[in-house]
């Protein structure tokens, strides 16, 4: 029988993928771009409208403009590393939700002091996989996702692991990045970041099995993740859930 923390992480999958597709909102993603085509797919196929621009010299008002921010590092060239202070600078003015994504850290020490850097300034949520949450471990009590065959969402009480999701997952580029930019559409309509992740992970998990049953190999698979997406109802997701 399922705790009642893993039935309240289905319902509120459920619910928010309604409120999303009924309220469209506006997600900033700043992002590399590698991930920039998929990320902006899999945000549009929930129904959030994304952007994603760059320049320093509009950010703040794009910021503005939406109800979250994603910051990702997968490309920190010198134009992100002034835009991104200034769109997280922005979002907390605003009390914008906002999610790191602190992609390869552990592959450069420049890299991992400009996430030390961006952490001080408080994310919602950090999303990495295990070689990265290595290099940030105990550096905030924020909401920590590590993503993976089982993806591991905790807010330091409360904990769910979610088990869904393909192969083939790691077979097509940007997969982690368009799964944070699908958890920062869900923290623009659900304000417990924990369970606003927590939905978007199960979400994304559960379109990655739907696409896999029907993907003849990783070039079939990513369109139909984001048609899984888009189709996603309340029975597939009660029915697939494999939460812990």
């Amino acid at each position: 029988m399922a705790s009642p923390l893993v039935e309240e992480v289905v319902a509120r999958t459920q619910r928010d993928l309604a409120i999303i597709r009924e309220e469209r909102p506006r997600v900033h993603v700043l992002t590399n771009f590698v991930a920039m085509n998929v990320s902006a797919n899999v945000m549009l196929a929930v129904g959030a409208v994304p952007s994603m621009t760059i320049d320093d010299t509009v950010i703040e008002d794009f910021v503005g403009s939406t109800r979250a921010l994603v910051v990702n590092l997968g490309q920190l060239d010198p134009w992100r590393k002034i835009s991104v202070p200034i769109a997280i600078a922005a979002a907390r003015k605003l009390q914008r939700p906002w999610i790191l994504d602190p992609v390869k850290v552990d592959r450069s020490g420049r890299r991992l002091a400009f996430a030390h850097m961006l952490i001080d300034a408080g994310p919602s949520v950090i999303r990495c996989n295990r070689d990265e949450v290595g290099m940030l471990e105990g550096e905030s009590d924020t909401v920590l996702a590590v993503t993976g065959e089982i993806d591991h969402v905790t807010d330091g009480e409360r904990r769910v692991d979610i088990a869904n999701g393909s192969p083939l997952m790691d077979r097509v580029t940007a997969m982690g990045c368009a799964a944070s930019a699908l958890i920062g559409v869900f923290l623009a309509i659900d304000e417990d970041p924990f369970m606003a992740t927590a939905a978007a992970l199960l979400a994304f998990g559960i379109a990655g099995d739907v696409a896999a049953e029907k993907a003849q190999g990783p070039g079939t698979f990513q369109p139909l993740l984001i048609d899984a997406l888009h189709a996603l109802d309340d029975a597939s997701i009660a029915e697939r859930a494999r939460v812990s």
